[in-house]
């Protein structure tokens, strides 16, 4: 299954790849993309999502809900037409083998890039950066990626140096508490639970690795999406790291790392 996810997300986003680090769109893949779909059709989507956003850009009827797993268990049980997913989600959630063998993707609207966001003027951004440049770097995060298939939407991470923690920041606030507070919600690959219970996902093991260079345990806690910016501002979390599309409003919201993985909105439909 992680090598069918694998070819497929290469193959699907072989275009998007080259793009520069921290930026995003909403436009849609090419101009006859919106067209493909029924306008007339109920989508489902998570609220506060990228997806959510793409849906009402084009004008469609949207049922919300508080996951993007929700949103396709909505399409399984015929109370709405569509779901409109992270495409990195779609690969690992639908068509053979999957929890969704009959479900098939329809259009992409968007292009988009992943990051982490930290409460506005934290120094863990930073330092994820730099744990994420030298997990790039020595291979590490590679092999997370191809873990959980989504090496093929990996984004390369430029060499840093280790950032100088301040004494008042964020970083040295985690040390002194002993505990790293992660923001997540159940979304595969990025985030999601074995069958022990224990969460794991590409975002999840890159966070158990900032984790360990900061020297302290991890905690997931399953959040709200819609009040993320919140939760951070509270210090409930201390950091969202969970498939984030760095949009203009989260980055305008949060201190968010460098983008390490490309991704796109996609329609899925039944089959």
């Amino acid at each position: 299954m992680k090598k069918l996810l694998a070819i497929f997300l290469a193959a699907a986003m072989c275009c998007t790849l080259l793009a520069a680090c921290g930026g995003t769109s909403t436009e849609p893949a090419d101009e006859g993309a919106a067209d493909e779909t029924t306008e007339a059709l109920v989508y489902a989507v998570e609220t506060g999502s990228a997806g959510e956003a793409a849906a009402l850009e084009q004008g469609w009827e949207i049922n919300s809900v508080d996951t993007q797993a929700k949103a396709l268990m909505e399409v399984a049980a015929g109370t709405s037409d569509a779901a409109i997913i992270d495409l990195l989600m779609a690969g690992a959630m639908i068509g053979e083998d999957t929890s969704y063998p009959d479900m098939v993707l329809g259009d992409e609207l968007t292009t988009e890039e992943y990051g982490a966001g930290c409460r506005q003027g934290s120094d863990l951004a930073a330092y994820i950066n730099w744990v994420m440049a030298e997990a790039y770097a020595d291979g590490t995060m590679g092999e997370i990626a191809a873990t959980y298939g989504v090496d093929a939407a990996l984004l390369e991470q430029a060499p840093m140096d280790e950032p100088e923690i301040a004494a008042d920041g964020d970083v040295a606030y985690i040390q002194d508490k002993g505990v790293l507070i992660v923001g997540i919600t159940d979304f595969e690959p990025m985030d999601y639970k074995d069958d022990n219970g224990e969460w794991i996902g590409f975002d999840a093991d890159m966070a158990k690795l900032v984790a360990e260079k900061l020297g302290v345990e991890i905690q997931f806690v399953e959040i709200d999406w819609d009040s993320k910016i919140m939760e951070l501002d509270s210090k409930s979390i201390d950091v969202v790291w969970n498939g984030m599309t760095l949009t203009d409003e989260v980055l305008n919201a949060m201190e968010c790392t460098n983008a390490y993985c490309n991704n796109a909105q996609v329609v899925v439909l039944p089959g």
